[in-house]
């Protein structure tokens, strides 16, 4: 019996799919150790992509964005260290217009 993810990574080589599911991976990455180490940004903030050395993140309000910031460095050391993370640099943060997602 072999597990589903397992089986991802040949599947998406095969179908030319390897580069989306390493970003997706990544981003999943980030996004849970923004969970971990700053748990009330959690479910207000997700990666919109990932540029070069740079994470883009967007935050559903300006207190969510500011504590991102403030946490950048530790975030970004967490984000590097991890198997699925890339050497990222900075951390832009967009705070989303319209106010937060219901």
């Amino acid at each position: 019996m072999t597990r589903i993810g397992d089986l991802l990574p040949d599947a998406a080589r095969g179908l030319g799919l390897e580069e989306e599911l390493r970003l997706s991976r990544a981003m999943a990455t980030f996004e849970a150790i923004v969970a971990e180490r700053v748990p009330a940004a959690a479910g207000s903030c997700r990666v919109l992509r990932l540029e070069g050395f740079e994470v883009v993140v967007e935050a559903d309000a300006p207190i969510v964005a500011q504590e991102l910031r403030l946490r950048a460095t530790e975030l970004l050391s967490a984000f590097a260290a991890s198997p699925a993370g890339i050497g990222a640099r900075e951390l832009r943060v967009h705070v989303r217009r319209g106010g937060p997602r219901v």
